[in-house]
C-alpha cells in the first residue's frame, strides 16, 4: 500500500539537544577513516548525520507515517553546511518530508533536516531519499 501523500510538508518535533565534543568528533572521524580532521577541532561534513539520524528516527517510528522499517533502504544523502560543526556546539534537528512519489512500485520519500544550534543558528541541511516498498509489495 502506498504511503499517504499527506505526509508531504509534515515536520517532526525537534530532536533533543546534542552536545558536540572533541571526543565525539574524533570517534566519528576514526569510524569513517578520516585522519585529516581527526584532531577534533572541526567535524567532518558528514558528522551532521549524527544529529540528523535522530530526526530521521522520528519519521521512521511514527505510526501515522506508515513506514515499515524492514521495507526501507537509504537511497541518497546530501549535506549542505552553513558553517563548520565544532566542539561546544549544542545542536538540534527538525526533519520535514519534502516530496513523496512512486517509482517502480516503490515510494520515494524525500526529506530535509535542518540542523541548528539551540540558539537558532543554522549549521547544516541534510537531505535524504528513502525508498519504501509498500507492505503489499
Amino acid at each position: 500500500m502506498p504511503l499517504d501523500q499527506d505526509l508531504v510538508g509534515r515536520s517532526f518535533a525537534p530532536t533533543s539537544p546534542y552536545a558536540v565534543t572533541r571526543e565525539r568528533i574524533v570517534e566519528f572521524a576514526a569510524a569513517i577513516g578520516d585522519d585529516v580532521l581527526g584532531d577534533g577541532d572541526v567535524a567532518p561534513l558528514t558528522f551532521a548525520f549524527v544529529v540528523a539520524f535522530g530526526a530521521m528516527n522520528e519519521l521512521l517510528t511514527d505510526p501515522q507515517a506508515g513506514i515499515e522499517l524492514h521495507n526501507v533502504i537509504h537511497g541518497d544523502q546530501r549535506f549542505e553546511q552553513s558553517r563548520p560543526i565544532r566542539p561546544g556546539d549544542v545542536l538540534t534537528a527538525v526533519l520535514t518530508v519534502d516530496t513523496l512519489r512512486e517509482a517502480a512500485g516503490m515510494d520515494m520519500v524525500g526529506t530535509r533536516t535542518e540542523i541548528t544550534t539551540v540558539r537558532g543558528e543554522h549549521v547544516a541541511t541534510a537531505r535524504a531519499t528513502l525508498v519504501h516498498r509498500g507492505g503489499g509489495a
